[in-house]
């Protein structure tokens, strides 16, 4: 009686930790920012494998790592984030897994401009889910002189004109830029220089915002603004008049790789989406809602002509990649921008 008893108590308790974990094995949960991913391809990886998506969002790179860290790699079964902070999740952290290839039949569709690199050299870990560049996008009908690189942004003719994304290492990385120098440099000197640069660049900054500043272009609150690639796509959409300039003097590249986490509880579910998105067509209806550049090579051929120009890498090699840097750099970085926005007298959004 006494050993029924217990095999009773056991089944009142495991039956809620079974029920749970197959619950699990039917979900997957996605670590992302927002719209990342158009409603269809979600819906039809559902209808496809009966495995429904959970997606959880993040603003900042640095809010994932620190819950990816609180949950030791765990919770998530699917991350794509920034490539600099993939880089420390792999290198430092060891919060990601290798990706099991075997099951991964899409990955030769991958374009192989957007392996091998810094963060994962050998692609053991990661996926490529779209690239951007820095690029400045102006209205002619709103700036009275051509914009062709960042030293133009200094023209008194656009004073308190010109908007900005708030990302601190590609807005200090345009000023070493202007200068000649590299985003990477680990010269305190050279840094010091692109604090002095932003100086004489704050009065004609009029808004700060990472998220939706194509909007400022769009209804005309700025003339010009430096911005992320899907910012781009989407102002110029919105307004075909719009001018987008590759910056001669060069410009900053990254790369969004998505990763399994050390620990998810349903890699498997995981692997199913990658090689899901990784279809051909899949991957262009992706990209085409994203707005970023198409990193797939097979999925260039179905992306819709009017498209191509912007989801489609021009065939210049004018850029670099902005990567992790010393710690003292990385304070000299901060203290210029801090010292960028006390002069600004922008909104910050």
């Amino acid at each position: 009686m006494k050993k029924l008893r217990l095999l009773v108590i056991f089944a009142l308790f495991a039956f809620p930790l079974l029920s749970v974990s197959a619950q699990r094995n039917r979900e997957l949960y996605i670590y992302t920012w927002e719209e990342m991913f158009p409603q269809e391809i979600l819906d039809g990886f559902t209808k496809a494998t009966g495995i429904k998506v959970v997606m959880e969002t993040f603003v900042y790179n640095e809010d994932m790592l620190m819950e990816l860290e609180t949950r030791e790699g765990g919770y998530y079964d699917l991350v794509i984030a920034d490539d600099y902070i993939v880089d420390f999740i792999i290198s430092e952290d060891q919060l990601a897994q290798q990706l099991d290839k075997r099951k991964l039949s899409n990955l030769k569709n991958v374009n192989p401009l957007y392996q091998h690199q810094f963060y994962d050299p050998t692609d053991e870990y990661t996926i490529p889910y779209g690239a951007g560049v820095q690029t400045i996008v102006y209205d002619p009908s709103k700036v009275r002189t051509e914009v062709t690189g960042y030293t133009d942004l200094l023209n008194n003719a656009l004073r308190n004109n010109v908007g900005i994304i708030g990302n601190y290492r590609v807005i200090n990385g345009m000023a070493l830029k202007a200068l000649g120098k590299s985003y990477n440099t680990e010269d305190v000197a050279d840094i010091n220089a692109a604090g002095q640069w932003l100086q004489r660049f704050a009065g004609n900054v009029k808004v700060i915002d990472d998220e939706k500043l194509q909007q400022d272009l769009l209804n005309g609150n700025v003339g010009a603004a430096v911005v992320y690639t899907s910012m781009a796509t989407a102002a110029k959409t919105g307004k075909p008049n719009l001018k987008v300039v590759f910056p001669k003097e060069g410009i900053g590249f990254g790369i969004m790789p998505a990763f399994i986490p050390v620990k998810a509880p349903n890699p498997n579910a995981a692997h199913a989406f990658l090689d899901y998105i990784m279809e051909a067509r899949r991957g262009a209806q992706c990209f085409e809602y994203l707005g970023y550049y198409c990193t797939f090579k097979a999925s260039e051929q179905y992306i819709s002509p009017e498209n191509k120009e912007f989801l489609i890498l021009p065939g210049f090699r004018n850029f670099e990649m902005i990567e992790n840097l010393s710690q003292e750099a990385e304070d000299a970085h901060a203290r210029i921008w801090q010292a960028f926005l006390s002069a600004s007298k922008a909104e910050v959004r």
